[in-house]
This record gives structure tokens, C-alpha cells and sequence, in this order.
């Protein structure tokens, strides 16, 4: 009878969890048996693990083999308990002599041949591990994410071979220093607009107090332009904003080490299901709101989304987080992204545009924006109208700011919101807004007049004073005037208003 003991990670939403990796040999007809809620793509690691010790030129002990993988009612998946899997059958076999084995985590897929592929949310794994003050052997593939944890010494290894010569102490694993890439600034440049004086100014104000937009104009007009720009006029990620959006593409297996420090710009197709968008699955992973976590959610064609796909937003835009319940676990994602939108004004598209072509009538015009519902396009803090060119902008040279002028004052303009409140102004709750958004006495006459006029919410209210508290302090203004409250009412009129 032999027994060995090893230590992996799960990932169970933003989470990690320990799992240990039990494996014993006894004595009766050949067999392995996985057990501890594995999936699929953990039960296949059978195959995977009695080929690679082979062409390893190890012995598969012909014996019955027992894996435990506990805690036995956490669900595990993913092929990457094949590393530890392995190494178990061979310590517990006498095949491998290692010493100091709680010293380690293990994690890593395994080709037929014994080499190692890399792992989905080795970043994940990595940030608790070094709360363990465990070193953690991982595929070379997935060394240089899993070293921005910085927490964790992180022993990258190509080969089942080179953890077996490793921990039989015949060879060393040399440890993955911390590597952080140069951010590189290449989103694309506002520069690159003709015209849209008013866009642009609202994806400004937008951009300085983090809030939600919305582009309606006909095709060809620069909605998508301007959305595409917005990450470039966004301040810089911090180091622990960075690593966070960094951990969150890791366990979605799209963490790329060279956009590493970049803003996310999530721009999904307007097929893509609630699953797709918000998160979940039967092993519940993120989805796209959380991808773009600290970036940008591009939605266009914002009409064509599923009514229910966009009503999944609604808690996100509020909150920052999406919780993702099924029978077995409950899991948490971070989402605190900012919303661009664009859309058409009409179903053909080219309502109010002076070629004419529009005949769509009133009645299928109002269907078509009926499927934007009130409380989505109450969370919504800015509805900008995008008209076609004239002919002089279009056949003309971009006359308007680059990026960097413009982020230059939108930095400037974060800074005066987290000396005054700690937070940016479309974070405020409902009782610092009563406090530090406080119109004078023209400001809040017109205020007056627009929520009667507009009928606006409670919560459209609130916004349109966080706008205009936003659009002060873009212009270093203690005091919200007049001039504030109208500039943030005509960005609140609605559509085709």
C-alpha cells in the first residue's frame, strides 16, 4: 500500500481554492478511478497521464489507483491537475524519491509526450498560493502571468520530466523573475475624427467621470470611431487596477502578457447570449462585462441584443459585480467597466439623414426604439446624437485634439474627484450626490423645469447631477452653475429627442 499527497488550486470564480491531490496504490485488478467531483476534462486525465509516464520512460503501475481530489463537494475542471496527478503515481509507486513536497504547488496540463501545456487562471492560482507561502511549479507557458502575482516564486518547468528531476534533486528549477512589460500606448488617436464637435466633448466628459454613453446616429457617421478611442483618453491603469483585469482574463484564458496594464476593450458581437456577456455556464466562468474590467464594454448595434441580454446589465452598471448562482456553487466576478454604446436611429438606419433614404414610418421607428426598456436607458448617463457629415468635414483633413490632449485634462479632472471624494463621480451614492452635487440657484431652477419637462426618474436626476458635477470639475469649478446643469440636461433629452 502507498500513499502520496500533493497540492494544486481550483478556481472557483475570482478564487483559488487549495485542492489536495490524494493518490494511492493498492493492491487488486488494474484500475484507475478519479473521484472528488472531476468533470469531464479532469476524468480524461487518465489517459493523458498513463501515456505521458510512459513515453517518459517511467512504468504505469499495473495496480488499482485511487485519486482523490479534496475538498470532494468543490467541482473541479480543466486538465490542469494532470502535473500532480502524475507525480503522485510515481511517488507513490517508488519511482520518484522527492522530499519537502508541501513546499510546492502543482498545476499543469500534459501532452502524451510528457510536455507541459499552459493552464487557464495561472494568476488566479498564483496570488493565493503565495498566501500559503508555497512555491508553485507551473508550465513555462504560463510562468511569466503567473510572475506578476509577485507573492508566489513561481518554478516554471517544460517537461514532466524536468519537475521529476527537480524534486528528486538532481536539477533545478530556475525560479520566474517578476516581468512587467512596457506599457505600450497604441489605441487609436481622436485625431483621426472629422468633426463631431459634440460627440466629442460628451466622450470627454464621459471619459472624465467614468459614466455611461450613448451614440444614436445614421451609418458611417463615427459612432465606432469615437468608441474606440475612449480607452485612449482613460487614465493609466494602477498597478493593482492592472493586475486585477489581468487575473480576470487569465481564468478566461485570454490574458495576453504583451497588453498587460492596457485598458480592455470588450466589444461583443449582438448574437452573444446572456451566458456570453454576463458570465456563467455550468462551471460558472466570466463573461464579457467582466473581461472589460476596468476597461470598456463596446455594445453596438444595441438595439439587435437580446431585450434580456441587455436587462442582464442592469445589476452590473449599478454595482460593479455580477454574481452567478447554480445548484452547485455560487460564484462572484468583478464587472466595473464603462459602457459605450451605439446605435441606429431608425430599423433602416438613415432617419434624419439628408439623402433621404429613410422610409421607415413613425410606427416602426417607435418599435424599433421600444427595445431599449426605461430602467436600461435610465442607467445610461449620456445620449449623444451622431449626424452625418457635411460635405466640407468629410472631404476636409481631422481638424480636432489628439488623445493625449485630452486625456491630459481628464487625468487632471479624476484627480480633483479622488482628492474631494475618494472615488469618481459616477460611483457617488444617492447621499454624496445631495452633498457635493448641489446646483446654485439658476442651476436648479433649470433642473426643475427638465424633470418635468423630460419626466425624469429618480435615478435619472441623480445623473444628470453627477454629469454636471462632472463637467465642473472639468473645468476646475468648485460650484455646479447654470451653464453646468444645461450642458448635463442636453446630454439627458433621450433619443430623437
Amino acid at each position: 500500500m502507498a500513499l502520496a499527497v500533493l497540492k494544486s488550486r481550483a478556481l472557483s470564480g475570482m478564487d483559488a481554492p487549495e485542492v489536495t491531490v490524494e493518490v494511492h496504490l493498492a493492491a487488486g485488478l488494474p484500475a484507475f478511478t478519479l473521484v472528488g467531483l472531476p468533470d469531464t476534462e479532469v476524468k480524461e486525465a487518465r489517459d493523458r497521464v498513463r501515456a505521458a509516464i510512459q513515453n517518459c520512460q517511467f512504468d504505469f503501475p499495473a495496480r488499482r489507483i485511487t485519486v482523490n481530489l479534496a475538498p470532494a463537494d468543490l467541482p473541479k475542471e480543466s486538465g490542469r491537475f494532470d502535473l500532480p496527478i502524475a507525480l503522485g503515481i510515481l511517488i507513490a509507486s517508488g519511482q520518484l524519491k522527492a522530499n519537502g513536497l508541501d513546499q510546492y504547488e502543482f498545476a499543469g496540463e500534459l501532452s502524451l509526450s510528457g510536455e507541459l501545456r499552459p493552464v487557464r487562471g495561472a494568476l488566479a492560482m498564483c496570488m493565493r498560493a503565495g498566501k500559503s507561502n508555497r512555491a508553485f511549479i507551473l508550465p513555462a507557458a504560463s510562468a511569466a502571468e503567473a510572475a506578476l502575482a509577485a507573492t508566489a516564486q513561481v518554478l516554471p518547468a517544460n517537461a514532466l520530466l524536468d519537475v521529476c528531476a527537480h524534486l528528486a534533486g538532481t536539477q533545478t528549477l530556475a525560479a520566474s523573475a517578476p516581468h512587467q512589460a512596457a506599457v505600450v500606448d497604441n489605441y487609436p488617436d481622436l485625431a483621426d475624427i472629422k468633426g463631431q464637435g459634440l460627440a466629442r466633448r460628451a466622450l470627454e466628459v464621459a471619459a472624465a467621470g467614468g459614466h455611461s454613453i450613448l451614440f444614436s446616429g445614421p451609418p458611417g457617421t463615427g459612432k465606432s470611431m469615437l468608441a474606440k478611442r475612449l480607452p485612449g483618453i482613460l487614465p493609466p491603469l494602477t498597478a493593482d487596477e492592472s493586475l486585477q483585469s489581468a487575473a480576470v482574463l487569465s481564468l478566461a484564458g485570454s490574458f495576453a502578457h504583451a497588453r498587460y496594464g492596457m485598458r480592455p476593450f470588450a466589444a461583443p458581437h449582438h448574437s452573444a447570449s446572456v451566458p456570453a456577456l454576463v458570465g456563467g455556464g455550468s462551471t460558472p466562468r466570466p463573461g464579457e462585462i467582466s473581461l472589460a474590467h476596468h476597461g470598456v464594454l463596446f455594445l453596438d448595434e444595441l438595439p439587435e441584443f437580446e431585450r434580456r441580454v441587455l436587462e442582464a446589465l442592469r445589476e452590473p452598471l449599478e454595482n460593479g459585480v455580477i454574481r452567478v448562482s447554480r445548484a452547485a456553487q455560487r460564484v462572484e466576478f468583478p464587472a466595473s467597466f464603462q459602457l459605450v454604446a451605439a446605435m441606429n436611429p431608425c430599423p433602416c438606419g438613415y432617419l434624419g439623414h439628408s439623402n433621404g433614404k429613410c422610409h421607415c414610418t413613425p410606427d416602426q421607428v417607435a418599435r424599433y426604439r421600444a427595445k431599449l426598456s426605461g430602467p436600461f436607458l435610465d442607467r445610461i448617463d449620456l445620449m449623444i446624437e451622431v449626424p452625418p457629415l457635411s460635405d466640407v468635414e468629410l472631404q476636409g483633413k481631422p481638424q480636432g485634439e489628439p488623445s493625449n490632449a485630452v486625456k491630459d485634462r481628464v487625468i487632471k479632472t479624476r484627480q480633483r474627484q479622488l482628492a474631494r471624494q475618494g472615488k469618481i463621480n459616477a460611483l457617488l451614492d444617492s447621499k454624496e450626490i445631495d452633498t457635493l452635487c448641489e446646483p446654485d440657484s439658476s442651476g436648479a431652477v433649470l433642473l426643475k423645469q427638465a424633470i418635468s419637462r423630460l419626466n425624469l426618474s429618480a435615478r435619472a436626476y441623480h445623473r444628470v447631477l453627477k454629469v454636471a458635477r462632472t463637467i465642473a470639475d472639468l473645468g476646475d469649478s468648485q460650484n455646479i452653475s447654470g451653464a453646468h446643469i444645461a450642458e448635463a440636461i442636453q446630454y439627458r433629452r433621450g433619443l430623437g429627442s
